[in-house]
């Protein structure tokens, strides 16, 4: 089936309210990703510190990140055409790293990898989510498909490697405070140590990034070698 046949059988599938309900949902995000990036760019170019950015972004971060949950539920419900396992991986990797992270140390909120992670997430996911609102009602313009599916060959590197030093920076401090970890002897004669779960989940990006990578270059060469045909 091609792009087009596979874009009206889509819609044609969808109701009026799933279509509506996608359609505020994207839209919204687009804004709340659009206002994260200002706030970023303007906190910057008034020559704020880490010191303090983590606390004029945060309740941006945490309300339009998790919104990003409800992704994994459009999958499973087959409101939209997506892989459920795709979309978990990418939707977790970034929850995770609020509130597993962000919001459990300090050490990670001024690491140099935040501006990083916030950057690239902003600028990804504003693309993103108005490419879908405007591709439920065949509105997408030819510049933002090559920028949807081009943008990424930066900006998911970035955004990984901001992820990673979050991490790494907050690595200390989680050691220190030995913050999630559980010891024996308890009544459930069981073990926890987050410092090191948090080592072995940082390890996990070795094999998921080429992995991940790899699809969004099909779901590219796919969709940029339809939007050249188109072209012609």
């Amino acid at each position: 089936m091609s792009s087009n046949s596979l874009k009206k059988h889509k819609h044609t599938e969808l109701s009026f309210l799933g279509k509506s309900y996608l359609i505020a949902y994207n839209g919204i995000q687009t804004l709340g990703w659009s206002y994260l990036l200002l706030q970023t760019l303007t906190y910057f170019l008034n020559r704020g510190t880490l010191d303090n950015f983590w606390q004029e972004i945060k309740w941006t971060v945490l309300i339009f990140q998790n919104a990003a949950l409800l992704e994994v539920l459009h999958a499973a419900i087959r409101l939209v055409p997506s892989s459920v396992f795709v979309v978990l991986m990418q939707v977790y990797s970034r929850v995770f790293l609020v509130a597993g992270v962000l919001l459990a140390t300090e050490a990670a909120t001024v690491s140099p990898g935040l501006p990083l992670c916030v950057l690239a997430w902003s600028i990804t996911e504003m693309i993103r989510y108005a490419y879908y609102a405007l591709n439920l009602v065949d509105a997408v313009p030819q510049m933002l498909t090559f920028f949807r599916y081009s943008t990424f060959l930066v900006l998911y590197p970035l955004g990984i490697t901001g992820e990673l030093l979050c991490m790494y920076h907050s690595l200390e401090e989680i050691a220190e405070k030995r913050l999630f970890t559980v010891s024996m002897p308890n009544k459930w004669n069981f073990i926890f140590n987050y410092h090191y779960f948090l080592i072995f989940y940082m390890l996990l990006y070795i094999p998921f990034f080429p992995y991940l990578f790899g699809h969004m270059l099909k779901q590219r060469r796919k969709m940029l070698s339809d939007l050249s045909k188109k072209s012609a």
